[in-house]
């Protein structure tokens, strides 16, 4: 009677890979560079607190600083889903300062006064939803790159919109309009209730919609999104007619505040959007975006110029101060996607 052969044991598994401390998780990743920002933001807060003491910790300068980055938050939204597809807009600025020209010609004018002030709004929205459009078109069915095609935007809707106004600044006579939107809401203006809603929606469609995994994919590989059956040109085309929207919307509120049109307007800005989105934690060559990134950026720079207006310095420091953040922001920004290629 043979003795039975004894059962083959397998061999022992390797000991689990330790997981890593509760502070090295939090201290890597979107996490930290949020945290980084808010720490950055906390900061410059508790300099203009002790530097002036009796003007900058008050609610007024609070709903000041909001109020004075409402306007470039909204163009930052839009320019954070051109980025993250590793695209830029460098027309946004000159875009607004057409749609508050076109908004605040007599025909518009008078439109609005027949019917009502939002027709104002729509023609505003819709110039910057156009010019986006038409840079989406040339940029994704044109095969022309996205700083040539939109710097050419940038040079041709400024002089159109001189050309249209005459050089000139076109008052707006709509009263309603203007009372509407210097309003508040539960203390707080409509602009910056303005700025959160556009936040909120653009956070969303990013995080939360097909929309907005499709831009992170064409961010991170342009050829690949297009081999998994994304319509990469069209969804490029979309993506800078919503940067041309956004500016729409920043024209409307630029109306409100200044109650004039003029080509002038949002000169400089796509720089300024531009900084807060990189700043924010976006990457320049697209793949990662975040819109919670480029609101505290746009927060940092408005409390900043806050800070510097209220110790008396000039706009030159407040430039050299914002070109020193964009570089140390983009130098980060090189050293985590190094540790990123470490790590994979």
């Amino acid at each position: 009677m043979s003795e039975p052969t004894p059962a083959s044991t397998a061999p022992p598994a390797p000991p689990a890979a330790p997981a890593p401390p509760l502070a090295k998780r939090l201290l890597s990743g979107p996490g930290a560079r949020t945290l980084g920002l808010v720490v950055a933001l906390i900061l410059i807060v508790a300099i203009g607190a002790v530097t002036s003491p009796s003007d900058f910790p008050t609610l007024s300068n609070a709903l000041t600083i909001l109020r004075q980055a409402s306007i470039i938050g909204v163009i930052s939204i839009g320019m954070t889903f051109v980025i993250t597809a590793g695209g830029i807009d460098l027309s946004v600025g000159s875009v607004m300062g057409l749609a508050s020209v076109v908004a605040t010609i007599e025909v518009s004018q008078q439109l609005g006064e027949q019917t009502h002030w939002i027709v104002i709004v729509i023609i505003a929205l819709a110039v910057g939803a156009l010019a986006g459009l038409v840079n989406g078109i040339v940029i994704a069915y044109g095969n022309v790159v996205a700083f040539m095609a939109t710097l050419a935007m940038l040079v041709g809707a400024r002089g159109l919109a001189e050309i249209i106004g005459e050089k000139r600044t076109l008052v707006l006579s709509e009263r309603d309009f203007v009372a509407f939107f210097n309003a508040d809401i539960l203390g707080i203006d409509v602009l910056i209730w303005i700025f959160v809603l556009v936040a909120v929606a653009g956070w969303v469609l990013l995080n939360r919609t097909t929309f907005g995994r499709r831009t992170v994919a064409i961010g991170g590989n342009r050829e690949a999104s297009r081999l998994a059956g994304i319509d990469v040109k069209r969804h490029t085309m979309w993506l800078y007619t919503i940067a041309g929207l956004t500016a729409g919307i920043a024209a409307v509120m630029i109306l409100a505040r200044t109650t004039a049109g003029t080509s002038t307007h949002g000169q400089l800005y796509e720089l300024d959007a531009i900084a807060a989105v990189v700043v924010g934690g976006t990457l320049l060559v697209g793949g990662r975006g975040t819109i919670v990134g480029t609101v505290l950026g746009v927060l940092i720079f408005s409390t900043l110029s806050n800070v510097f207006v209220q110790l008396n310095l000039t706009s030159s420091v407040q430039a050299v101060a914002k070109g020193v953040i964009i570089v140390v922001a983009v130098l980060l920004q090189q050293r985590f996607a190094k540790q990123n290629r470490r790590g994979e």
